[in-house]
């Protein structure tokens, strides 16, 4: 079977699935492969709960028993993973509008949540939706654009070198942004220069000539063929540096920059403001985001959309509407308790940006707020470990327990991994569980707490 011809039968049946627990009736479904299941197993079940094909590349070991009106719906193609991603890229081909990429080692999925919110407000904006950005998610996130299509917003995740290169052959960006390149998947990538080279992989696309033209019907923005757009923060040497040679670099940050914003203290609030002083006249954006390390992102998504030409007040407006979940840099307010949950995901870069955000946080009845100096005595430091940092890893801890010491603070607990073979006078328990028991039984009142590790370590549960 030729993608064609695939692609004709995706058209009459858009809604495509991997698991048959999702699946609803006239579904397609991809029988995927991986290290602890085999979806082929599942097809001829699939097919029986509605699904109108099921993509195999391998046959039913009973197939002699199964009845012909199913046998024919049984799709047979070399590699159900390629022609899943092959499917895509024809799909993709179908769109002249801009295609935006975004990756980093840090503040990925609330920078794609901000620029689509942003977007959303003046076109019609697909983007992926959680966090599938991997080699499975990316093509089923571009097998959702739908043909009413303004503008499209891919996030890329990667955890080693050519990750991103491959993502690109069939996303296609036409505009991308890089959010940082600080220490994270070391083990993968091969340390912070393969990091760099790692996450460079979309400005070498946008770079390339293999950028796509699109229509003037967003913003008029039609970049020239054999090159992209790529919105670069002029505060990172690194990324600065890398960006060299593409098309049309927008940047944007906290000084010599096009747009340019500045964060905006409100007393006591935790929350971050932002004040743009150059390129737009939002005034200050109020967030519902927690932690100054977020201002890159509320910069971009303010510089993407005045690219695109959305007005100010609507920028303004759905900048301040998003509301951060997924135990990324959320506020919660329980038992007395100020809690900031930052615990998605975690490596050395992000740790300290935390740590350093929740030392100069101003809180109630702190007559100096802000200063590393300050005794911070209603502040709790709640740490997972940090995974995929390969030899590096027991150095990085080091260096966050060294971070820590700086400061004084009412606790600090921390958890699991590299953290239990390092001397440190901090509680220490072997898993969240146990961090979650310590926490209720303790009794804090009136305190301030940070709670962040390794998707691994799962830190949501210290709160039950």
């Amino acid at each position: 079977m030729t993608i064609e011809q695939l692609y004709d039968i995706y058209l009459r049946h858009p809604s495509i699935r991997t698991d048959t627990r999702q699946l609803k009736h006239g579904d397609l479904f991809f029988a995927l492969k991986g290290p602890n299941f085999n979806g082929n197993q599942f097809a001829v079940h699939a097919l029986e709960q509605g699904a109108a094909y099921a993509i195999i590349d391998e046959s039913p070991a009973d197939i002699n028993a199964v009845p012909p009106y199913i046998l024919d719906r049984l799709l047979p193609v070399p590699d159900v993973l390629t022609a899943l991603q092959d499917l895509a890229l024809h799909h993709r081909r179908q769109f002249s509008v801009p295609f935006i990429a975004i990756t980093g080692s840090n503040g990925k999925t609330t920078t794609k949540e901000l620029v689509s919110g942003v977007l959303s407000t003046t076109f019609t904006t697909y983007t992926t939706q959680g966090n599938l950005n991997n080699h499975i998610g990316i093509p089923l996130t571009l097998l959702s654009v739908g043909k009413d299509a303004q503008m499209a917003v891919i996030e890329m995740g990667a955890n080693h070198q050519k990750e991103i290169e491959g993502y690109c052959r069939y996303v296609l960006p036409t505009h991308g942004i890089i959010t940082n390149v600080g220490k994270a998947h070391l083990e993968g990538f091969g340390g912070p220069e393969g990091v760099k080279k790692g996450k460079g992989e979309l400005y070498d696309f946008l770079r390339s000539e293999h950028v796509p033209a699109i229509n003037g019907g967003a913003g008029g923005i039609v970049p020239a063929i054999g090159g992209g757009t790529a919105f670069v923060l002029r505060d990172s040497a690194d990324l600065w540096a890398m960006s060299k040679g593409i098309a049309q670099v927008v940047s944007y940050g906290t000084e010599n920059a096009e747009y340019e914003g500045r964060l905006a203290r409100t007393g006591s609030d935790t929350l971050l403001s932002v004040e743009m002083i150059v390129g737009a006249t939002t005034g200050v954006i109020r967030t519902q985001l927690v932690g100054d390390y977020n201002l890159p992102n509320v910069l971009v998504a303010v510089a993407v959309g005045k690219h695109f030409g959305v007005k100010d007040e609507l920028i303004r407006e759905a900048i301040e509407q998003y509301t951060p979940s997924n135990s990324r840099s959320q506020l919660i307010e329980r038992d007395g308790l100020h809690i900031i949950l930052d615990a998605y995901n975690a490596n050395p870069s992000s740790m300290r940006a935390a740590i350093e955000n929740f030392a100069r946080l101003p809180i109630a009845g702190d007559p100096n707020p802000g200063t590393p100096s300050d005794p911070a005595n209603h502040k709790v430091l709640i740490l997972g470990a940090m995974a995929e940092l390969g030899p590096e890893s027991l150095a990085e801890h080091q260096g966050i327990i060294d971070l820590i010491v700086q400061y004084q603070w009412q606790q600090v607990v921390l958890v699991g991994g590299d953290f239990r073979h390092l001397s440190h006078p901090y509680l220490s328990f072997a898993n969240s569980k146990e961090a979650g028991r310590w926490l209720a039984g303790v009794g804090l009142k009136d305190s301030y707490l940070l709670i962040k590790g390794s998707r691994s370590m799962k830190m949501e549960e210290v709160l039950g």
